[in-house]
């Protein structure tokens, strides 16, 4: 089970602090997803973070600048799906910026989930330019040095409007525990803006506990690719998983 956090912020910093020992004690690591911020953030959301990498869990770079519409062509997804269209060269260029903003924060990242899980061909070649290790999207998990792909949706609650959080919550429950049943690689994410809500946060935490007791066990996104946190090879593959050749 790989269980996502992003919208990191000082001003949320308390809720995620809060979700992190949750998943704490439930032995379960968290996947932050960091967006370097374009001002002087907080140090101690810098501070948060490494003290959270130390002691486990991955760090994974989620965009440079959302702000900042691409240069080469309109994406009409919005603003905040920043690499879903860029070539090459423009993601090269804010793949640089953003990693020395992690660099003067003193956190690396070991992977890429871009805004909204959408990244172009373009990102993926910059991301294996770069030296990125894997990109996490919204289907799938892909080692960017062997090309693998594992395929596996990531649930959340997205912008469902309010009238449809009750049944979305219960869904999000259902369908953690139905995939862990099944043996599948179960990825669960959240946005901090969500955990301001008790019913998103208290339904995220059972989809957790729920894939637990149907034998999931909680990883990284570098783990769950390698073995390993060094890296060094593919883990086994659950049944309900698929590994697809796709360079």
């Amino acid at each position: 089970m790989l269980v996502s956090l992003s919208g990191v912020r000082a001003r949320t910093l308390h809720l995620c602090a809060d979700l992190a020992a949750e998943l704490d004690h439930r032995s379960v690591p968290l996947s932050i997803l960091f967006t370097p911020p374009s001002d002087d953030e907080d140090p101690a959301v810098a501070a948060w973070l490494r003290q959270r990498s130390r002691a486990g869990d991955g760090i994974l770079l989620h965009g440079y600048d959302h702000s900042v519409p691409p240069s080469s062509r309109a994406v009409t997804l919005g603003r905040r799906a920043e690499f879903a269209d860029l070539p090459a060269h423009e993601a090269r260029l804010r793949l640089i910026a953003a990693t020395a903003a992690l660099d003067r924060a003193g956190l690396h990242a070991e992977g890429f989930a871009p805004p909204r899980w959408l990244a172009s061909r373009g990102t993926l070649a910059a991301l294996r330019e770069r030296g990125f290790l894997f990109c996490a999207d919204t289907s799938s998990v892909r080692d960017l040095r062997t090309g693998v792909v594992r395929r596996a949706r990531v649930q959340g609650f997205g912008s469902q409007r309010q009238r449809t959080e009750t049944l979305r919550c219960f869904a999000l429950v259902l369908w953690a525990a139905r995939a862990a049943r099944r043996g599948g690689l179960v990825r669960l994410g959240v946005d901090a803006g969500d955990l301001t809500r008790p019913g998103r946060r208290q339904a995220f935490l059972d989809a957790v506990d729920q894939a637990l007791e149907q034998g999931a066990t909680g990883s990284t996104y570098a783990q769950t690719l390698t073995g390993s946190p060094d890296g060094s090879g593919l883990t086994s593959v659950p049944s309900g998983a698929r590994l697809v050749n796709n360079p």
